[in-house]
């Protein structure tokens, strides 16, 4: 306890959403922010929050020293949380020393490793993908031919469908090899994951001391792979538990029973899982121990009155979260404003956004003056997000297509690396109303 009788909360990275419901319950946030975030500057930290700097928030190490420089080491905390996918098994292993509640390391583990996770989901006798571990994919001189007929590969604890890519020969998986060589890519252990067909579809809900107290369903309108091979925006939208019960039928075995699998006792959760229409079989994905990205803390309060992290928060704590759940009619989603390769100059602002028809929330991600990739390496790949309602999920689809390409036509995005006669001529084209020609004197 802090003084005063408050518990104090050790965050791992600064989730907004965590941090906003800390002063209604007396609770002490106390927040580790690494250089990463802190160099990005879009979270933000309420006044009178402490702030402990660290290098690497992942690292333990670095974690406990920047901890002890700030006098903290003999703070008694209640619990260590995050919502950062790399500190999951830091905060549990940091937990354990300072006396803390978190999730353990061995559990966290196996929300991170995805050979380890898949196999305690085939050992629970749930249908999900075989895998094959590939320690260092700079080296797949073993490999003689796929375990698969065709496959995604994957680091094994990545996240954000970074360095995915799907596999159907061997001459492929030799070609990747190669291309992480090249670039020295960080993560070296990858893994090999027998293709699922299916709709692809998520989970995201909340668990007290073992019990899934509440949880939601979504569905992509294009499966996560397929979205950045091809460039194309993510868009998620919620399955209606009422003009949609069948899904959730189908749905809650299966969340229910991988969650008692992995061990998850406390939190929130973001889970993956495959559907085949023709045979209504649901395949377990994968599964993260905190809140899903994107939008989905919106969605869920925009569609559900939930608001995760407040009964993330009051779970890690040990108190029962408290669930007011209210369905709201219509559909709800959310979808990705994607950029185009160059220097961002200009985009709609929020409040413009706001203005139309159905949009209810949207987030700019990135400062004007910012580089944007050539291409869309991962679903983080965006300039900012948008959140939509409408009264059925036609209008949505219709709705989040006429406001992406709203947006694209109003994003202003210089060329960058090409010669300046080429971005004169763009800056022509873009102002024409503006002359900025060498002019004679006159």
């Amino acid at each position: 306890m802090s003084e005063g009788g408050r518990p104090a909360v050790l965050f791992l990275s600064a989730d907004k959403y965590l941090l906003d419901p800390c002063e209604r319950h007396n609770v002490e946030p106390i927040v580790v922010m690494g250089n990463a975030m802190h160099d990005f500057g879009l979270m933000p930290v309420p006044d009178g929050v402490r702030v402990v700097r660290v290098d690497d928030v992942v690292n333990p190490e670095s974690v406990l020293a920047a901890v002890h420089r700030a006098g903290l080491a003999e703070r008694p905390f209640a619990a260590v949380l995050t919502s950062d996918e790399r500190a999951v098994v830091t905060a549990g292993v940091l937990a354990g020393h300072l006396g803390s509640r978190a999730i353990d390391p061995e559990t966290g583990l196996l929300f991170r490793d995805k050979s380890l996770q898949k196999a305690r989901i085939a050992a629970a006798n749930l249908p999900t993908a075989r895998t094959t571990v590939i320690d260092n994919i700079f080296d797949v001189s073993a490999f003689d031919e796929l375990p698969y007929p065709r496959a995604v590969l994957k680091p094994i604890a990545g996240l954000a469908t970074l360095n995915t890519s799907m596999i159907t020969s061997l001459e492929a998986l030799r070609a990747k090899s190669k291309q992480f060589r090249r670039g020295w890519v960080a993560e070296r252990t990858f893994v090999l994951e027998e293709y699922i067909e299916g709709d692809e579809w998520v989970a995201d809900g909340i668990v007290f001391d073992g019990e899934v107290v509440f949880f939601a369903l979504g569905t992509y309108a294009t499966p996560c792979l397929t979205a950045v091979d091809n460039g194309l925006p993510l868009r998620l939208r919620r399955f209606d538990p009422q003009h949609e019960s069948w899904a959730y039928e189908r749905g809650e075995p299966t969340v229910s029973a991988a969650i008692a699998a992995l061990g998850l006792r406390d939190g929130a959760f973001h889970m993956e899982l495959f559907h085949d229409p023709a045979t209504g079989t649901l395949t377990f994905g994968e599964c993260a121990a905190r809140r899903g990205g994107a939008l989905i803390h919106e969605e869920m309060q925009a569609k559900f009155n939930l608001h995760m992290g407040e009964a993330t928060l009051l779970s890690a704590l040990g108190r029962r979260p408290a669930l007011d759940i209210k369905v709201r009619p219509g559909a709800v989603g959310g979808a990705y404003l994607l950029g185009r390769p160059g220097t961002l100059i200009h985009c709609p602002s929020p409040s413009e956004m706001l203005a139309l028809p159905g949009v209810e929330y949207v987030r700019i991600e990135f400062a004007f003056g910012s580089q944007l990739g050539d291409e869309v390496g991962s679903t983080n790949d965006r300039v900012g997000q948008v959140l939509v309602a409408a009264e059925s999920e036609l209008a949505l689809e219709r709705r989040l297509a006429e406001v992406t390409k709203w947006f694209d036509k109003r994003l202003i995005v210089a060329p960058y690396g090409v010669p300046m006669r080429e971005q004169r001529a763009w800056q022509r084209t873009t102002w024409p109303e503006a002359d900025f020609r060498d002019p004679l004197w006159r």
